[in-house]
C-alpha cells in the first residue's frame, strides 16, 4: 500500500480509475499470505479478488470502495469460524453472518482480506499467542507489536493493509497501537456496535480502528459508528494526567507526553488519586467476568488452552463474588469522579504505554520499580481509562526511534473535536506515523 499516502488517497484513486481494485487487493493478498510478522491468522483470497472485481464492475461503491482490510480473529466472518485466537475453537460452528461493523465496512466498498492474530481470547497485552504464534513488531521483529490486537497493529504498520479493526476492553487496541506507531481508538462506550464479536468482558469490551493516519482513523470510525462526528466550537482546553501516569513512565514516555504539552502550549496537569484504584477495578472486573464465561469451557477443556491465559482465567473465576460487587461499586464512583475533570478541561492527555516495545524474550517491564509481566502490565495506563467510558484517541508521537503513542481522551460526544485536534497535530508534525526504516 505504500504507493498511496493513506487509505482515502488509495480509495480516490480507484474511484478515478488511476488503479483497479483487483489489483490493489492482489497485492494485498499476496502481502498478507508472505507475511513475515506472524499477524494474518487466515487469508480469504478468492473471496476478496471476487468483492475488488465487484467494485471495478461498479457493482459496489462507497467511500472505501477497494480498500483493503483485516480483523482480529474474533469479529464473525460469514462462513468461518471465530477463533478468538483458541485452538479449542477451531472446531466451534461457522459464524452465519458477518459481524455488524464488518457488514458496514463492506457495505462502504472495503475488501475484506482476512483475520488477524490476537492473545488468545483478548486475555493479554502481548500477542504471545501459543497456538498462533508471537507477533513481531515490524519496526524490530524482535521486539513485541504488543495485545491484545497485535496483529491488527502490526498489519497496518508493515503496509499489509491500510485498515483493520481490534478490540480493546482494557487497552488492546492503544497497547498495540502505542508500541507499533500507528493511530488506534478506543470509541466511547455504546457508540460501536458489538453484534457479532466474541466477549471478553461485555461491560467493557469495545471494537476499535486502526489506520496509518489520523484521517483515516477518522473515516474508519464513521463507517463502524454510522455517525459523522462534528468538530469546531472555543479553544480546547487541555491537561495532561499526572501522579499515577507517570509513575512508571520510562524516559520514551516521559517525554512524548512533554512533546505534546509543550506543541499544545500547556502546563496544566490534572492528579487523579483515583487512577490506581480504577485500574485495579478493572483489573478485577476483567478477571471475574472473563473467568466466569469461561468457566464451563475451563471444567471441561482446560488443557486446550494457552497455560497463561488459562491460569488467570481461573483464578478470576475462583474471586469471592464480594470482590466483583465492590470492584463494580467503584467503578461508578470513579466514572462520575473521572467526568467532573470535563468540567474543567476538554483533552487529557497520557502515556498509551509506560515503555516502547520490550525485546519478545524479555518478559518483564519495570513497575514501582520491579519487574513486572509485559503480558500483563503494557496496559497499566491504558486500562485505568478503561472504566470511565470515554473516546480515547491513540496517537503516535512522531518521532526517529522506537515508537511511543499517547491518549488523548475526550467525553462522549466530542470526538469531532478531538478528531480535528489530531488533523492539526499531525499537519504539524508532532504526531504521525513513520513506516518502519524511516520512510513515509
Amino acid at each position: 500500500m505504500s504507493d498511496f499516502a493513506s487509505a482515502l488517497d488509495l480509495a480516490q484513486a480507484i474511484a478515478r480509475r488511476e488503479v483497479s481494485a483487483e489489483a490493489v487487493v492482489r497485492r494485498a493478498v499476496e502481502a498478507a499470505l508472505n507475511d513475515p510478522y506472524a499477524a494474518f491468522t487466515r487469508v480469504f483470497a478468492s473471496q476478496a479478488i471476487a468483492a475488488a472485481q465487484a467494485v471495478d464492475r461498479a457493482e459496489v461503491a462507497g467511500p472505501l470502495a477497494g480498500v483493503p482490510f483485516a480483523v482480529k480473529d474474533l469479529f464473525d466472518v460469514a462462513g468461518q469460524v471465530t477463533t478468538a485466537g483458541a485452538k479449542l475453537r477451531q472446531s466451534a460452528a461457522a459464524a452465519p453472518q458477518d459481524a455488524e461493523v464488518v457488514r458496514r465496512l463492506k457495505n462502504a466498498g472495503a475488501v475484506l482480506i482476512g483475520t488477524l492474530n490476537m492473545d488468545e481470547f483478548a486475555y493479554g497485552f502481548a500477542t504471545v499467542n501459543a497456538h498462533f504464534g508471537t507477533t513481531k513488531n515490524p519496526y524490530d521483529p524482535a521486539r513485541l507489536a504488543g495485545g491484545s490486537s497485535g496483529g491488527s497493529a502490526a498489519a497496518v504498520a508493515a503496509g499489509l493493509v491500510p485498515l483493520t479493526l481490534g478490540s480493546d476492553t482494557n487497552g488492546s487496541v492503544r497497547v498495540p497501537a502505542s508500541l507499533c506507531g500507528v493511530w488506534g481508538m478506543r470509541p466511547a462506550d455504546g457508540t460501536v456496535p458489538l453484534d457479532g464479536v466474541f466477549p471478553f468482558v461485555e461491560m467493557l469490551d469495545t471494537v476499535g480502528p486502526f489506520a496509518r493516519s489520523s484521517r483515516d482513523l477518522r473515516r474508519l470510525y464513521e463507517v463502524i459508528s454510522g455517525t459523522a462526528p462534528q468538530g469546531d466550537g472555543p479553544p480546547l482546553r487541555v491537561a495532561k494526567l499526572g501522579g499515577f501516569f507517570a509513575r512508571d513512565a520510562a524516559l520514551e514516555a516521559v517525554n512524548a507526553v512533554e512533546v505534546v504539552m509543550a506543541h499544545l502550549k500547556s502546563d496544566a496537569v490534572v492528579p487523579l488519586p483515583q487512577a490506581e484504584g480504577g485500574r485495579s477495578a478493572g483489573f478485577l472486573i476483567t478477571a471475574a467476568l472473563g473467568g466466569a464465561l469461561h468457566l464451563d469451557t475451563l471444567r471441561e477443556r482446560a488443557n486446550d488452552y494457552d497455560p497463561a491465559v488459562r491460569d488467570r482465567l481461573i483464578a478470576g473465576a475462583m474471586l469471592p463474588a464480594g470482590v466483583l460487587a465492590r470492584a463494580l461499586d467503584y467503578r461508578e464512583r470513579y466514572r462520575r469522579i473521572f467526568a467532573e475533570l470535563f468540567e474543567t478541561y476538554d483533552v487529557l492527555v497520557a502515556s498509551a504505554t509506560p515503555c516502547a516495545a520490550p525485546r519478545i524474550d524479555e518478559s518483564t517491564i519495570l513497575i514501582d520499580g520491579k519487574p513486572a509481566s509485559a503480558r500483563t502490565n503494557l496496559g497499566i495506563y491504558a486500562q485505568a481509562i478503561s472504566l470511565t467510558g470515554a473516546a480515547v484517541i491513540s496517537a503516535p508521537l512522531r518521532t526517529t526511534g522506537l515508537p511511543i503513542g499517547l491518549q488523548f481522551i475526550t467525553r462522549p460526544g466530542h470526538e469531532g473535536r478531538l478528531f480535528d485536534l489530531m488533523h492539526r497535530m499531525e499537519d504539524a508534525g508532532v504526531l504521525g506515523f513513520t513506516a518502519p526504516g524511516g520512510g513515509a
